[in-house]
């Protein structure tokens, strides 16, 4: 038995992405920073030292990402980590490691105030997003790339 599990709390770094596969679905993608702070032992001062992590995301989710997620939102996501080879315009292989939301064990949950949330003229279930819990549930298997 083995697990690919990835809980993250971060923020998030630039307006997603949107585009579509092929066959037309949809996906989005941002990076997510998770910060770590702490005091230095010698010197008395604050670090701070931030990770970036690319996050994709696939099926219902998109729709939440679309509509509700922006730079500066605050995220709790449970995906999996997945690599995937890329030749770049140069023809150098390249790896890129990513979490990926799809699927029954992933998950998406906005972290924000009540004030960052749609007005009650929102197409979307209003509910849902006073819930701000979003668990993914698409069954499909296979990733686009």
């Amino acid at each position: 038995m083995s697990v690919n599990k990835v809980i993250l709390v971060g923020n998030v770094g630039q307006d997603p992405e949107l585009r579509a596969t092929k066959d037309g679905r949809e996906i989005a993608s941002f990076s997510l920073a998770t910060s770590e702070n702490w005091k230095d032992k010698n010197t008395g001062e604050k670090q701070s030292k931030s990770e970036w992590h690319r996050v994709v995301a696939f099926g219902g989710v998109v729709n939440v990402i679309k509509n509700y997620v922006k730079k500066g939102s605050k995220l709790y996501i449970e995906g999996q980590l997945q690599t995937r080879k890329w030749t770049d315009k140069a023809g150098v292989e390249k790896y890129t490691t990513e979490i990926i939301l799809q699927g029954f064990n992933s998950t998406l949950q906005m972290l924000d105030s009540r004030s960052s949330a749609p007005s009650q003229n929102d197409t979307s279930s209003v509910q849902d997003i006073e819930d701000k819990h979003f668990p993914i549930n698409n069954t499909e298997d296979d990733i686009p790339f």
